[in-house]
């Protein structure tokens, strides 16, 4: 018995990590994204019908975030180059959400039973957050650049200018606004093609 238990712990290790999807080879072009990750742009459109949130806001968002890795976090800190410490923070999956705005998100969505490292529930997080930085702080949903720096410094640190002191951070919501805006373009090109446009292909 005790060799068939050896057998299967390393099978069922396999078998979970066969279940994470692999990051799409072309991050950078957000037609190519949803053309490998076939499910993925039904899902963000989803979320764009619920929360009202451009689809490319949400995945430049995402992109700056995880990357698009499922079970992304943040470095763990480690003592005398050996010795593992606690992570900085909860931050998990797609949408690098931490565990109490994540908790929130299931409360007031009703997402019971969502998971981080689910494309569909990351990409719902995301549109869930910026809808309610729109209610919170009066911030356009189509403004990547404030939506992210009120995503990562949240809504309290958003309007006491947190981010003023953080010259990198200001950066990094400026990259994400380009991302948004080359996204944007791209995904006017094949649109209606992931929509079943049948021509559209040729």
């Amino acid at each position: 018995m005790s060799r068939w238990r050896g057998l299967l712990v390393p099978v069922m290790a396999l078998l979970l990590t066969g279940c994470v999807t692999s990051p799409p080879r072309n991050p950078d072009n957000l037609c190519s994204i949803f053309r490998e990750q076939d499910d993925w742009y039904e899902a963000a459109s989803d979320a764009n019908e619920r929360w009202g949130t451009p689809i490319q806001v949400m995945m430049a968002i995402m992109h700056q975030e995880s990357r698009f890795v499922a079970d992304a976090q943040p470095p763990r800190t480690w003592y005398l180059g050996f010795i593992p410490g606690p992570r900085p923070s909860s931050a998990y999956g797609y949408a690098q959400a931490q565990t109490p705005a994540w908790d929130d998100y299931l409360k007031e969505a009703g997402s019971w039973g969502a998971d981080r490292d689910d494309f569909a529930d990351a990409v719902d997080f995301i549109g869930w957050f910026t809808w309610k930085t729109h209610q919170v702080n009066g911030v356009s949903k189509w403004h990547a650049d404030k939506q992210y720096l009120n995503y990562h410094e949240g809504w309290g640190g958003y309007r006491r200018g947190t981010y003023k002191s953080k010259p990198w951070l200001v950066k990094v919501a400026a990259k994400v606004k380009r991302r948004a805006s080359d996204y944007g373009a791209q995904l006017r090109s094949c649109q209606s093609s992931l929509e079943g446009g049948f021509f559209n292909w040729f």
